[in-house]
């Protein structure tokens, strides 16, 4: 059975705190794991998610701030001392590939061969994710450091409308044909064609944005997303704070998933600097300009992937 959710492995920013570990997202897609941003502690909290160093297929990291990356040198070694065959990608910013470096080398181990660096430069990059049933890009964000966020997308399919079918006489292997030629000659002669029996299924798209101001590149990464997983390491009345040093604002991060029409916001990446019992008042500033899904994270949530768009059917022909 496939899997499409969320593992929150950290959801602190710059300092852990008794209740939250550093960074650490892993986004779980058919078989395929995307670990983003592993923070210190991250190989630990993977044990407590029930989650294995051979679930993952790519490390994702956004920029080298530590929290964001000083679980790099645990998580290639328990991959490596695990055995895990598969390849593993790693994406980085290419500026920060002598730290990609050190951490990828950060003491003596048995290395291992699967690790594939994939740097990310520019404003826009689309990477290599070979027969993978998805497509990943890197934007170029807004922090002092260089650092990017990530989008997956998976290519809009079609489901087939049995009606339809049934009313032009396709049925058995006739099906088959129909959706791997895209027509298909029914038993009395037509010709039927896959748009007449079918309707568009949209991609399921997700969105990773962590240290960043408010920029274009935050507006294009959620552009139309189920899911947004985003920084908001400050409340609103820090916003001065939170744009001198490169961070947004829970009432910034509603504002984008309201102007992307996001599906299910993700808020975490919380500064140490405020109070438990403030926790409420992030996921009430989103909400006040967001009127989808806020989830207001805590290490080990599980969090499931919205259910898939429904297109309308096109009009019968």
């Amino acid at each position: 059975m496939s899997v499409r959710d969320l593992l929150v492995l950290g959801s602190a920013s710059a300092v852990p705190t008794k209740a939250r570990n550093h960074n650490g997202y892993l986004l779980r897609w058919d078989g395929h794991g995307l670990l983003f941003d592993p923070g210190e502690g991250t190989q630990r909290q993977m044990a407590h998610a029930g989650a294995a160093a051979n679930d993952v297929t790519w490390i994702c990291v956004t920029h080298f701030h530590g929290d964001h990356c000083l679980g790099v040198p645990g998580i290639v070694q328990r991959i490596a001392r695990d055995g895990v065959a598969h390849p593993v990608d790693a994406a980085f910013p290419a500026s920060g590939l002598p730290y990609w470096e050190r951490l990828r080398h950060a003491s003596v181990f048995r290395d291992t061969e699967v690790i594939r660096e994939r740097p990310v430069s520019g404003e826009w990059m689309a990477l290599d994710t070979g027969d993978a049933p998805f497509s990943l890009v890197a934007r170029r964000l807004s922090h002092p450091v260089e650092a990017y966020g990530y989008r997956l997308e998976e290519p809009d399919g079609v489901t087939m409308l049995p009606e339809r079918l049934a009313e032009r006489g396709v049925r058995g292997p006739l099906v088959r044909e129909l959706q791997e030629h895209g027509r298909v000659t029914a038993p009395d002669g037509r010709t039927v064609t896959l748009e007449e029996c079918s309707t568009r299924r949209p991609g399921q798209k997700v969105a990773f944005v962590m240290d960043t101001r408010l920029c274009d590149g935050v507006g294009e990464l959620a552009d139309g997303v189920d899911m947004l997983i985003i920084e908001s390491t400050f409340l609103d009345e820090d916003a001065a704070l939170a744009a001198e040093y490169g961070h947004l604002t829970a009432g910034q991060a509603g504002r984008v998933a309201k102007e992307g029409g996001v599906r299910h916001l993700v808020l975490t990446h919380f500064s140490e600097r405020y109070r438990p019992e403030d926790e409420h008042r992030f996921r009430d500033e989103a909400a006040a300009v967001f009127g989808g899904e806020v989830s207001l994270v805590h290490d080990l949530d599980r969090i499931p992937l919205p259910p898939r768009r429904v297109a309308k059917p096109r009009p019968p022909q």
